[in-house]
């Protein structure tokens, strides 16, 4: 949520319209899952290699919050919690590793970004002054 919050907090702080904040939130989101929806299942390789060398565990504590999510909803529950747990790279590279086509992970992360962006660019507008302390 911290990153995605960026959006609506940059947009009010520029003093864009809600509709030009949420819209360019949408957009940043999706750029990133378009970007690793293509590469995702090669960059997960890579860092699974990298986890390896550096003897990491394979189950955190991340790892299991994660696997739970997908056996509990699928792709539907990646892609809603993307914004508010994951980063729109680390969701889209788990619904690629899970084997999700890659017109499916645009459509669902589409889906949540837009309900997400109006949400919290609302939220953000509707509560400027506290939004403002975090500026």
């Amino acid at each position: 949520m911290v990153k995605f919050i960026g959006g609506p907090l940059t947009g009010m702080s520029l003093g864009l319209s809600y509709l030009e904040t949420v819209s360019l939130t949408i957009a940043g989101m999706m750029t990133s899952v378009f970007v690793f929806s293509v590469i995702g299942r090669a960059a997960s390789r890579w860092y699974s290699a990298y986890r390896r060398k550096a003897k990491k565990p394979v189950f955190g504590t991340k790892t299991r919050f994660i696997i739970r999510i997908w056996h509990n909803f699928g792709i539907l529950g990646v892609a809603f919690f993307t914004p508010l747990f994951l980063t729109p790279i680390a969701g889209t590279m788990i619904a690629a590793v899970f084997g999700v086509p890659r017109r499916q992970i645009l459509i669902y992360m589409l889906c949540s970004g837009i309900v997400w962006g109006f949400i919290l660019t609302f939220l953000v507008y509707r509560f400027r002054e506290v939004a403002l302390l975090y500026l």
